[in-house]
C-alpha cells in the first residue's frame, strides 16, 4: 500500500533530490509540495519546485508558504547550493503557477480530510510546520507519521551545535517537538554517510536526461562542507518513509534550545529519557549501500520516461 505524503521543502539541491524521489516512488503518493524560505528565498524555493516537477512529469500541487521564521532575521545557504538554489542545474523556467493560499492551510486542511492517512514530511526550516500547528493543533494527532529531516544527537553543521533546518527557525522547532506527537528526526548522524561520492555519481550518471540536466549537475556544484562528497541530507528522510528498514531509530526526547548564546538551535537529545518523556524517533544508523540501491531502484524507470 502506498503512503500518502505531504513534502514541506526548500529546494536546495538535496530537496530537488528529494523530490524527485517522491514523485518517482511506488511506494509513496506525492499529494502536494509545499515551500518554505530557507536555503534560498520563497519565491526561488517555489521556483525551483515548481521547475523540478514539471521537468519529471509531475503533476503535482505547490503552495508557498512563509517567507522568513518566525521571530529571527532569515538565514539562506547560496553558498552551498548557488544563487539559485539549483547551481548547475540546467532546467527551464516552470510554465504553471503555484497554488492559491498558504502552505499551512494546504497542510491542515489535507491532513485533516483524511485523517490518520497523510505523512507530513518536512526537509526544511519548520517555519510552515509550526505555523499550521498554532493554527490547528489538531493535526498533530490526525497525521499517520511525520519525518523531518533536521537536527542531530551531536553535532551541527551551521554552528558546532546546530543543524541548518533546525537554526534557521529555533522557535518554530520548538513548536514542532513540543506538539504531542512523535518526531522521526532524520539528522546529521545518519545523513552525513549517505554521502554522492564518485562510484555513486558514476551510477547516477548512466540515468540519461535526469542525470545530465538536473542530477549530475547539481551534485557537481554542491558545495555542501567543500572537503568531501556532498551528503544527501533530505533525501535520507523521504527514502525513509518509502523503506523503513533503511535507517535505525532510537527513541528519546528532543528539546530545541532557543536562547543560548553558543548553541541556538541545538536539538538536546536525551536517549535516557521514559517511554512517557519521549517525543522523538531519532535516527542513529543507515545501511548506505541499501539507500543508494533503493535510490537508483527509484531513478531508473524515471529516468526512462524521460528519455523515451
Amino acid at each position: 500500500m502506498t503512503k500518502k505524503i505531504i513534502l514541506d521543502c526548500d529546494p536546495g539541491i538535496d530537496d530537488a533530490l528529494a523530490i524527485v524521489y517522491a514523485a518517482g516512488s511506488a511506494e509513496l503518493e506525492l499529494l502536494g509540495i509545499t515551500t518554505v524560505a530557507g536555503n534560498v528565498s520563497l519565491d526561488q524555493t517555489t521556483s525551483n519546485a515548481l521547475r523540478v516537477c514539471e521537468f519529471i512529469g509531475a503533476a503535482v500541487p505547490v503552495t508557498p508558504g512563509c517567507a522568513a521564521p518566525l521571530l529571527r532575521s532569515p538565514i539562506t545557504a547560496e553558498h552551498v547550493h548557488g544563487a539559485d538554489g539549483l547551481r548547475g542545474a540546467r532546467l527551464p523556467p516552470a510554465s504553471r503557477r503555484p497554488q492559491p493560499g498558504h502552505a499551512s492551510d494546504f497542510i491542515i486542511e489535507t491532513v485533516l480530510g483524511a485523517p490518520g492517512d497523510i505523512t507530513l514530511i518536512a526537509i526544511g526550516p519548520l517555519t510552515n510546520i509550526a505555523l499550521a500547528l498554532s493554527r490547528e493543533p489538531r493535526i498533530a494527532f490526525e497525521v499517520q507519521d511525520f519525518v523531518i529531516m533536521g537536527g542531530s544527537a551531536t553535532r551541527g553543521n551551521v554552528t558546532p551545535a546546530a543543524e541548518f533546518n533546525i537554526a534557521c527557525d529555533p522557535e518554530a522547532a520548538s513548536i514542532v517537538f513540543s506538539a504531542g506527537w512523535t518526531v522521526t528526526m532524520v539528522g546529521l548522524d545518519v545523513t552525513l554517510r549517505a554521502l554522492a561520492d564518485q562510484e555513486v555519481l558514476g551510477r547516477l550518471g548512466a540515468l540519461g536526461a535526469l542525470a545530465d540536466l538536473l542530477l549530475v549537475p547539481c551534485l557537481g556544484g554542491y558545495a555542501d562542507d567543500g572537503i568531501g562528497p556532498p551528503a544527501v541530507h533530505d533525501l535520507c528522510a523521504v527514502a525513509h518513509v518509502a523503506r523503513p528498514g533503511l535507517l535505525g531509530c532510537q527513541p528519546a526526547r528532543v528539546e530545541v534550545e532557543t536562547a543560548g548564546r553558543w548553541t541556538s538551535g541545538m536539538t538536546v537529545t536525551d536517549f535516557r529519557a521514559s517511554p512517557a518523556e519521549g517525543n522523538a524517533l531519532v535516527a542513529t544508523t543507515i545501511d548506505v549501500p541499501a539507500f543508494w540501491d533503493a535510490v537508483l531502484e527509484v531513478y531508473g524507470p524515471l529516468a526512462g520516461s524521460l528519455n523515451g
